[in-house]
């Protein structure tokens, strides 16, 4: 029987995945508002922070931005899984089908099925 697929392992729509990207980017762009705004009444070393703030923070809002999401749509859960008919992953490979003949001389003919229509008669 298969596994009945659940709405909690599906990833987010990606409406609500921009959503958030646009959120976390929002906020990174304001903290870089105000370091630019408190470059003008700060001085000292507090005036290089407020500008490495400024500088460094539209880098590394994109990036956390665009990282995954928050871990809750995880890994996509499939409905089914392809299961290997036993005995078909032989010496011959796992595409080709059985043969029969001498192989030394070159010479295979493909083996007849009972459902062959060739066969009938």
């Amino acid at each position: 029987m298969m596994k009945q697929q659940s709405i909690t392992s599906l990833p987010p729509s990606p409406e609500a995945e921009r959503r958030s990207r646009m959120i976390k980017y929002s906020i990174a762009m304001a903290i870089r508002l105000l370091c630019i705004l408190a470059m003008l009444f700060v001085q000292g070393w507090w005036l290089a922070v407020c500008a490495v703030g400024a500088i460094v923070l539209p880098y590394i809002a994109v990036v956390i931005a665009n990282v995954g999401g928050s871990g809750l749509g995880g890994a996509v859960e499939r409905p089914g899984t392809v299961v290997p008919v036993a005995g078909q992953a032989s010496a011959t490979g796992a595409g080709a089908p059985p043969t029969t003949g001498d192989a030394s001389n070159g010479e295979s003919e493909r083996m007849p099925r009972d459902d062959d229509d060739r066969n009938a008669a």
